[in-house]
């Protein structure tokens, strides 16, 4: 299955317009924030708690163990570790390339690849985690986005998000792009896509509403939209 996966690079899974100018300038903008940040990034986040966000996308896969779960936005890699040594073939992506070169050194298949040009092979996966990433895709381009990935997974597979949710608005901040949600628009969004909402939760867990800056949402695939 690695060998495939490592051939996506060069196999889309359905042609698409690309993306405006304007719009790649803000990917490259906020690549290039993360490549110079990437060792203090990875410093800062490694040992963060996000084992809720894990058991709902296990807790949420149909059938037997191993799984293969592509970790979209990967990273320096910490994700990908912890599905790797639960047994699952875990992949990552990310277009920021220390990003890659730190998740690799995991053991994991990496595609080195921007979300604004995706290149999955179809039916490849029975999970996405994408965790703290699709908030950095501009709303113009979410639904396609959104609908590669629901390509790219096995029939019922399942799409587990968590993003800085908001009064839809999106910008810059701090030197990333990024779109902020109410959580009725993501659905719309989401369900757009082809997938039904398996369940949805705030984080951190146990913490005021307002003390909860993200939303984390578990999606089935459903037929083709």
């Amino acid at each position: 299955m690695s060998d495939r996966i490592d051939q996506a690079a060069g196999e889309a899974s359905a042609p698409r317009a690309p993306a405006s100018a304007q719009l790649e300038a803000f990917a490259i903008k906020t690549l290039a924030h993360y490549e110079e940040s990437a060792a203090s990034f990875r410093e800062g986040t490694w040992n963060h708690d996000v084992s809720q966000n894990y058991a709902a996308l296990l807790g949420a896969i149909e059938g037997p163990p191993p799984f293969t779960i592509l970790d979209f936005g990967c990273g320096p890699g910490r994700d990908l570790a912890y599905f790797r040594s639960l047994g699952h073939e875990a992949v990552g992506l990310d277009g920021a390339e220390p990003f890659v070169a730190m998740a690799r050194a995991t053991g994991c298949a990496v595609l080195y690849q921007s979300f604004l040009h995706l290149s999955l092979v179809a039916g490849t996966f029975h999970g996405v985690f994408a965790n703290a990433s699709l908030f950095h895709v501009p709303t113009p381009e979410l639904g396609r986005v959104l609908r590669e990935l629901h390509a790219a997974l096995r029939p019922r597979g399942v799409l587990f998000c968590s993003n800085p949710h908001g009064q839809n608005t999106e910008g810059f901040h701090a030197g990333r792009y990024g779109a902020f949600h109410t959580l009725e628009a993501w659905r719309a969004h989401v369900t757009a896509a082809g997938f039904a909402e398996i369940e949805h939760y705030y984080r951190p867990a146990g913490r005021p509403r307002a003390e909860q800056p993200w939303l984390a949402t578990v999606w089935r695939k459903l037929d083709a939209p």
